[in-house]
């Protein structure tokens, strides 16, 4: 962890430096690094993606919200008003696509009409009202017991009835990589623990084949989730990122160098 400490020190910049002092130390971050977190909020709540022009979207609104996440800032108005555009956006059948506007724009994972990605998204937006619904802090619905926006709960149930009726006798989903261990966290955050245990054998079985930067987000997700420290997966997990981890302490990214601050903040926040 230290080695990991030293490398985001030495590549991160000042959000991502103040997002590590939050998960080392639960120090509050300085006003003009959260204004800067949260610049770019479009009037209806979302975060547009840089494919997106001005348009919301969920993909870079689930991104966002993990940064925010990291600086224990998902009680502050900008956090609340994304999540809120969350739920606005959410599909009868509990699922989310991005708007039909950006179909000729939205990468692979994000297109809308395309099934994996409505997968993929909807166990993204899922997991961050999940783990909301349980966020508390000056100003948050709910009041200080942590009970969250009734709102954002109740999605967040309809997104894990979505996720769960599409998995495969087998315990696989149709869906990428990471749809995976999102889903697997937004069921267990909303205590269908059956239908995740299925998925969570999966994926300690896939560990191996994973790039470092997977395992750290896998790890990240699920302990946010509330899974044990001790937990099986989250120790097989943990085994592989001690054994992958570089000589500079960073950990490769297959998203590409410019993501490998991200991997070790989510290998500090799965390992802390």
């Amino acid at each position: 962890m230290d080695a990991a400490i030293g490398f985001v020190v030495a590549h991160g910049d000042t959000v991502d430096r103040a997002r590590l002092s939050w998960l080392r130390t639960g120090a509050a971050p300085q006003p003009d690094v959260l204004t800067s977190a949260e610049i770019g909020q479009t009037p209806d709540g979302g975060w547009p993606a840089f494919w997106a022009g001005d348009v919301a979207s969920v993909d870079a609104t689930c991104f966002r919200l993990a940064e925010l996440d990291d600086l224990g800032a998902l009680h502050r108005p900008p956090a609340r008003k994304a999540l809120d555009w969350l739920v606005s956006r959410q599909r009868g059948d509990g699922s989310w696509e991005e708007d039909e506007s950006l179909a000729a724009e939205a990468p692979e994972w994000a297109r809308p009409g395309d099934p994996e990605a409505t997968y993929y998204l909807t166990a993204n937006a899922g997991y961050w009202l999940s783990v909301a619904a349980g966020a508390s802090g000056p100003g948050t619905p709910g009041g200080p017991d942590g009970a969250g926006d009734p709102a954002h709960r109740d999605a967040a149930q309809r997104a894990a009835g979505y996720l769960a009726a599409q998995m495969r006798p087998d315990g696989t989903w149709p869906s990428y990589l990471l749809a995976g261990w999102l889903a697997a966290a937004t069921l267990y955050r909303q205590t269908m623990f059956y239908e995740s245990a299925r998925m969570q054998v999966v994926l300690n079985d896939r560990l191996a084949t994973m790039t470092p930067g997977d395992v750290a987000q896998l790890a990240a997700a699920l302990r946010r989730a509330g899974l044990a420290d001790d937990d099986w997966l989250l120790v097989n997990a943990r085994r592989r990122l001690a054994v992958t981890q570089r000589s500079d302490g960073g950990w490769d990214s297959d998203s590409g160098d410019a993501f490998e601050v991200h991997a070790a903040l989510a290998a500090i926040r799965a390992c802390r």
